[in-house]
């Protein structure tokens, strides 16, 4: 598959317009990039600051796979970006990913991903939208967490429509990985960037938070968590 790369000065959301086009029966690999946001966002309804000088980007695609793996294409984004990013820094950087959708540089956010689905009227599932935003030339100030970019570890950040480019063609290749050979494959890759076997976790959960060591990842995307001599799937949750 090869990815169809629309530019757009400013929109309010790269994915709330590849979902309109999805909704309009758009054809998978159609992929939107703005400079600028107006309404960016990220999980759980918040708002992604998408000042100029890094990357928004979201793609569409239609596998035919059952809607329950779905989320498992966030790990596909995951390896991709890592990939991406990897090629572009110094080995410093330390970067990691975050289960379930997030990039780190030195332990601060850097990089996020939403992936969000439509159904179709037999309940299967009809689309997927991957947005994907990248702290390149400027970091946003969370009072939650710290953040990264980009330009703190490259003497010229890059642009983001050369990192558009590598990232849709990383994207792509595993992508078609996923669909022939199955969830393994980007599994393992997703633990090659992943944190230390055996680190302290923290998962906010239903309000609840469970404390435990990273574990790795269950056969189907879940995070394993070591906790009081037992392994613990969690399956929804955010890591904090």
């Amino acid at each position: 598959m090869k990815f169809r790369l629309e530019c757009h000065e400013v929109l309010e959301s790269t994915s709330s317009l590849v979902k309109q086009r999805a909704e309009e029966a758009a054809a998978e690999g159609l992929a939107i990039q703005a400079l600028r946001q107006s309404a960016g966002r990220g999980r759980q309804g918040r708002g992604w600051a998408s000042p100029a000088g890094n990357l928004y980007l979201s793609v569409l695609l239609r596998p035919e796979v059952p809607l329950r793996e779905a989320p498992q294409w966030s790990f596909v984004a995951a390896v991709a970006l890592a990939e991406t990013l990897t090629a572009l820094l110094p080995e410093a950087a330390a970067l990691k990913l975050k289960w379930p959708n997030d990039l780190l540089l030195q332990g601060a956010k850097a990089a996020g991903i939403l992936v969000e689905t439509g159904v179709a009227t037999n309940n299967a599932l009809d689309w997927i939208c991957i947005g994907m935003g990248v702290n390149i030339a400027t970091k946003p100030s969370l009072a939650d967490r710290p953040t990264a970019g980009l330009a703190e570890y490259l003497g010229a950040p890059p642009a983001p429509a050369a990192v558009a480019q590598s990232l849709l063609e990383r994207l792509a290749h595993w992508h078609g990985v996923r669909l022939k050979q199955g969830f393994a494959p980007i599994r393992d890759a997703w633990l090659r960037h992943a944190p230390t076997m055996g680190a302290p976790v923290s998962v906010k959960r239903d309000g609840a938070l469970i404390v435990g060591n990273f574990a790795g990842l269950s056969p189907e995307g879940g995070l394993l968590l070591a906790k009081d001599g037992k392994v613990q799937l969690i399956l929804a949750g955010e890591i904090i």
